[in-house]
């Protein structure tokens, strides 16, 4: 199995993760969020939303090109701040953040 399927079948698993903790539905953010110039767009999005639209949305647009994978990733430190910060259940956290691991993963040792 390619890099790329096996990241695709990470992305639909941190998405399964997401729902199961009841972060990935979200509101959709105005256009002029995605200009952001911060990391995480944390200035204009909430992290959940920045996840679902952009982070998932530009590894799923890589995917189906084929394209090359950055070179780095490392969200899932900033996924466990978040959920700790949000209070979400310690069960959900271990589930999001391990998701979050292996796509980390996936791409880094690409």
């Amino acid at each position: 199995m390619s890099v790329h399927q096996q990241l695709q079948t990470a992305l639909l698993e941190l998405e399964a993760a997401m729902k199961a903790a009841n972060l990935w539905r979200v509101e959709t953010p105005e256009a002029s969020a995605f200009a952001s110039q911060e990391p995480f767009c944390i200035d204009t999005m909430s992290l959940p939303q920045w996840v679902r639209f952009v982070f998932v949305a530009r590894l799923n647009a890589l995917i189906d090109a084929n394209a090359p994978l950055p070179a780095k990733c490392e969200v899932a430190p900033a996924i466990a701040a978040y959920l700790i910060q949000e209070k979400v259940r310690s069960s959900d956290q271990f589930l999001v953040v391990r998701a979050f691991e292996k796509v980390d993963q996936l791409v880094t040792d690409n």
